[in-house]
């Protein structure tokens, strides 16, 4: 089988952004770096979509070239950590069955959980590959741990569901003559002890990474979180949340809690076993992902989808009842404002 192109159909953005946004554009890097990306998805053979985004286009896209193969990347269940999640992953799910031949699930986690929301899967292949980061940027750096402990903590989202409460804990409770912590990125609360950096690039959140000690991980929902990848990526053993998909990401790599109370105990059990922490670290490189997402769209293209009115028009009706909600929940709140009670 010739080599056939892929075009990923998503709003890349260059500067540091969400998770998805940071593996797609890992994934577009390994397929330009073979010669398997194009730029323009009329000239493509098979589309790449992701979660709920871009779907008129890929409907458009169907219309005009019926042969289009389409593979599918779930991110969810979103109904787990959004208010209109339960919505949007109905969304999700008949984007899905109007146009994939192949899903890939994040996770195990991701896949079982998506089945049990009404997910259908009949009639195409289905996959659960994990993500993972440029790896030219996030690699190891192997050192003994610091005098004083160098504790990070990474998240895009400041979503409460990525675990700020345990964030609050650590910066009240946490021996901050032992450690020094660090929380890069976006948050919903103002630190005393732990020091507040907002979102950086790849290039200098990895260099971060890499001079710290142990990467604390608190988001309760994560279909496979790519901070968390990025961390083991760089060689930081891992403290958890013992939750959705962290288990299967950190493996062996770290320790994982329900409580926050748990973590000044387990950081000792890693400080005191750091070298055994970082050897046992397993990750995926990004031409092992990059290799198992490009045959799994050939095998799934394989599989012939049509397209059909009353799923499209579904689709549609959908999308359209999401943002008339939305744009009347940004009306009422305006009106609130100005003093009116609607």
């Amino acid at each position: 089988m010739r080599n056939l192109k892929v075009h990923i159909l998503f709003d890349f953005v260059d500067s540091s952004w969400g998770g998805g946004n940071q593996f797609l554009k890992s994934i577009k890097l390994y397929l330009v770096r073979n010669n398997l990306y194009s730029n323009d998805i009329q000239k493509a053979d098979i589309v790449l979509i992701n979660s709920h985004h871009k779907i008129f286009e890929a409907v458009k896209a169907k219309i005009i070239r019926s042969e289009l193969a389409f593979v599918h990347r779930i991110d969810g269940p979103i109904g787990y950590h959004r208010k209109d999640g339960k919505l949007l992953d109905r969304i999700i799910f008949k984007y899905n069955k109007t146009l994939a031949s192949g899903t890939i699930f994040q996770s195990s986690f991701s896949k079982n959980e998506s089945i049990l929301n009404g997910i259908s899967i009949c009639g195409q292949m289905s996959s659960v590959i994990t993500n993972a980061p440029d790896d030219k940027i996030f690699y190891k750096n192997y050192h003994k741990v610091s005098n004083k402990i160098r504790l990070i903590s990474t998240s895009w989202s400041s979503n409460p569901m990525k675990g700020f409460d345990t964030y609050e804990w650590l910066d009240k409770n946490l021996d901050f003559n032992k450690y020094e912590m660090v929380f890069i990125g976006n948050s919903s609360i103002k630190f005393k002890n732990i020091t507040h950096i907002p979102p950086l690039s790849s290039l200098e959140l990895a260099d971060f990474l890499r001079k710290s000690d142990i990467f604390i991980f608190a988001s309760k929902v994560e279909s496979c979180s790519n901070s968390l990848l990025e961390a083991l990526h760089c060689g930081l053993p891992v403290v958890a949340f013992n939750g959705s998909s962290n288990p299967e990401v950190v493996k062996q790599g770290g320790l994982l809690f329900f409580y926050p109370e748990e973590i000044p105990s387990l950081l000792k059990d890693i400080e005191l076993n750091y070298k055994t922490f970082q050897d046992r670290i397993r990750v995926y490189s990004l031409s092992q992902i990059g290799e198992k997402y490009y045959n799994f769209m050939l095998d799934s293209c394989q599989i012939k989808k049509k397209i059909r009115i009353f799923t499209v028009v579904s689709l549609v009706f959908l999308v359209a009842y999401r943002f008339l909600l939305r744009a009347f929940s940004k009306l009422t709140s305006k009106a609130r404002i100005i003093g009116f009670d609607i």
